[in-house]
């Protein structure tokens, strides 16, 4: 049997107004990056990507707002947009991605029609300070805790080439590992000449290896491949699969452009796989 990839897409719903210092992102309102701002995409705007992303055979679709966490306007619009999403197309796992939040605003989300919740730890404990000062990481790592006390599944990852030394990559993999979470998004950064990250694009068989050693960590996880793909990988990309990926972002980022559904499409099924048709096969 052929092993199954497994495709999510993005919804920016929230867009460009973070106001922490995340040296990696360009929806933070510091370093003035050239992109789409807005505080709410229109419901309907919202419901339509949902169907084209189910149509282009995604199984998951993801709730993304910028800012630190949940505030209760930001709360109910997702919760707005989930039952939305929810009534259309049932089928779709939905994923709320919004920062911090706390066992009861997660209970909410669960209750309006959200399977599970992305809160990425982005980088090691010891690293995180060259990233981020306006807050610890300790508080990443105690949302995800409250993710999984609220019978929501977790989706917990990273980025890999913000200047880390491999040490800290080992040690970001083996705190996404404590959390045993469901789904793991591992990210690769994307130069922006807006950021203040001298980061670079790793080079593609350092990638593969860096995903290899992902599976080796978590051999349970869903390794999904999400930002960076197209610019780490470029027309090599079918070889993340082999490495041990079984899960993509198909459709736009948050703030850069993806590739071609149908062309990912074509690349999966000439690299031997078959594309799932719900998040709960194996």
């Amino acid at each position: 049997m052929s092993k199954k990839i497994f495709l999510c897409a993005i919804s920016n719903i929230s867009s460009g107004h973070c106001l922490e210092d995340c040296r990696f992102c360009t929806q933070s309102v510091r370093y003035g990056a050239t992109i789409d701002r807005f505080y709410h995409k229109p419901v309907e705007t919202i419901v339509e990507e949902a169907k084209a992303a189910r149509e282009r055979s995604a199984v998951g679709f993801c709730l993304v707002t910028a800012g630190k966490g949940l505030d209760e306007k930001t709360l109910r619009f997702v919760c707005e947009a989930a039952e939305a999403v929810k009534k259309a197309v049932p089928e779709l796992n939905i994923i709320a991605c919004n920062g911090t939040a706390d066992l009861a605003q997660l209970r909410i989300l669960r209750d309006h029609g959200v399977g599970s919740y992305n809160h990425n730890l982005e980088t090691s404990e010891r690293f995180y300070p060259e990233i981020c000062t306006t807050h610890g990481w300790q508080e990443r790592y105690e949302t995800c805790e409250n993710v999984k006390k609220a019978e929501l599944n977790l989706c917990t990852g990273g980025i890999f080439g913000l200047g880390e030394p491999m040490e800290e990559r080992i040690a970001l993999l083996e705190a996404v590992a404590s959390l045993e979470p469901v789904s793991v998004p591992i990210n690769f950064y994307h130069p922006n000449e807006a950021l203040p990250l001298e980061g670079k694009t790793l080079p593609i068989e350092e990638a593969l290896e860096m995903i290899r050693l992902a599976r080796r960590i978590l051999p349970k996880q869903r390794l999904m491949i999400a930002g960076g793909r197209q610019v780490t990988f470029k027309e090599r990309d079918r070889e993340i699969f082999a490495a041990g990926a079984d899960a993509i972002v198909i459709g736009d980022y948050l703030t850069t452009s993806g590739s071609d559904p149908m062309r990912d499409h074509r690349m999966i099924r000439d690299a031997g796989y078959e594309i799932a048709a719900d998040c709960h096969e194996h």
